[in-house]
């Protein structure tokens, strides 16, 4: 570690935070908080100041160029809150359905502006007209370079107090793993071909991952334009909730996972969309999807005391990698249901291969080249809803017709289920 002007302590930034935010990439983190009430923003300042950015120095820092000019570090600054707290104002009085279309223009105009450097990677949104969704919206906008959605949702929740007993921390239930009865021969018999097989699938995986993520391109299809710079364009911002109790039953009745069900619907409506925009060739054309996979070894909420703490199980950063799964084609697979079971095979040989580890290793070789997404995808469940967010690029992908392509695929799913 060195001091930088004024005392202040510099740190290295890691290989994914440098990735997250070079030349070829900026990447950030959009969290939205629904409210019951009207927001209330007396007292945001000074939470912000007293609550928000003691919890990490990140939060305070910018990145800076390191000594050597090619590894950059972290500078703690003085914050001018008040820089970063918006409050859009639109027009009062209006109804829900046209200030859901202004939240939606309004997430996605943020979403396609770049931080500047010059102060601390994040932002609060405070948008405060009520929707069909909520009274209010609370917006945090976060590089992906202070930390990822495990870490930043760790951050926010270490903001939130006990509601029956503040002086508390805030806690939820565990989570507990069936109990593993197999002797250890048993075990040992299992375990072996297991390793075996992880490294041989491993060394194919990871070899893969460097030709997808360097030389080999995909199609040019309806959901990816392939033009130079498109990480930078505008992006079209979108929403649609669909139900986990339907969900689990689909679930059950395939003997699959939720994470399954989920990702087959969307392999399948990605699909459906492709065909109504393309049809001749979007069956059997090449497209890959980059899912993201926590590589903790903690499961459930920890606390940012915790993660400093037990830096071995739930350090603070980026601990996830890609894992590059090719979307089953509708050419090869007829049947909605075959969407989840490929789902579900294909990602789970990824999960058990080595090939996340050695990926884990090529940040420093991965922030020299582009990517190239014109759709992300992410999904959140709570109280009951699945909500799947859908950022596309605009003025490419018709989000509208993507979105009924996804709640079509999902129906289908569960009426084949059923």
């Amino acid at each position: 570690m060195e001091f930088g002007e004024e005392g202040l302590l510099l740190e290295p930034v890691s290989p994914g935070g440098q990735f997250f935010n070079s030349t070829v990439l900026s990447l950030a983190i959009i969290s939205v908080l629904e409210t019951q009430v009207p927001i209330n923003d007396s007292q945001t300042f000074s939470l912000l100041k007293n609550v928000f950015l003691p919890i990490n120095p990140r939060f305070s820092s910018i990145m800076v160029e390191g000594v050597d000019e090619k590894n950059k570090q972290w500078k703690r600054v003085q914050v001018k809150v008040e820089d970063h707290v918006h409050v859009p104002i639109f027009t009062s009085g209006m109804s829900l359905e046209s200030y859901d279309t202004y939240f939606d223009e309004y997430i996605t105009k943020i979403a396609s502006e770049t931080f500047p450097q010059s102060r601390p990677l994040w932002e609060l949104h405070l948008f405060k007209y009520p929707t069909s969704h909520a009274a209010g919206h609370i917006i945090f906008k976060i590089h992906h370079a202070l930390g990822d959605g495990y870490s930043l949702m760790g951050a926010l929740l270490s903001c939130l107090q006990n509601a029956h007993n503040p002086s508390l921390p805030l806690t939820f239930p565990s989570l507990k793993g069936a109990k593993n009865e197999t002797s250890s021969r048993s075990r040992v018999f299992e375990f072996v071909p297991k390793i075996l097989s992880a490294v041989i699938n491993g060394a194919w995986d990871f070899s893969w991952s460097i030709l997808k993520g360097t030389w080999v391109e995909d199609d040019r299809t309806p959901i990816r334009s392939g033009v130079d710079g498109v990480e930078f364009r505008p992006v079209s911002m979108s929403t649609l909730m669909l139900s986990i109790e339907e969900i689990k039953l689909i679930k059950n009745k395939l003997g699959v996972t939720i994470n399954d069900v989920i990702a087959g619907t969307i392999f399948l409506g990605t699909r459906m969309y492709m065909q109504r925009m393309n049809s001749e060739k979007s069956s059997s054309q090449n497209c890959t999807a980059l899912v993201l996979l926590n590589t903790r070894l903690a499961a459930g909420y920890k606390s940012v005391q915790e993660m400093l703490m037990e830096p071995s199980k739930s350090s603070w950063g980026n601990q996830f990698v890609f894992l590059h799964v090719p979307v089953p084609k509708s050419s090869e697979v007829s049947n909605p249901l075959d969407f989840v079971w490929e789902a579900q095979k294909i990602v789970k040989r990824h999960r058990s291969s080595s090939a996340w580890y050695l990926t884990i290793r090529l940040w420093d070789i991965l922030k020299k080249f582009r990517g190239a997404e014109s759709l992300t995808i992410t999904a959140m469940s709570y109280m009951g809803k699945l909500r799947i967010a859908m950022g596309a690029e605009k003025g490419f992908i018709d989000s509208n017709k993507l979105q009924a392509c996804m709640k079509d695929a999902f129906r289908v799913i569960s009426e084949a289920a059923n």
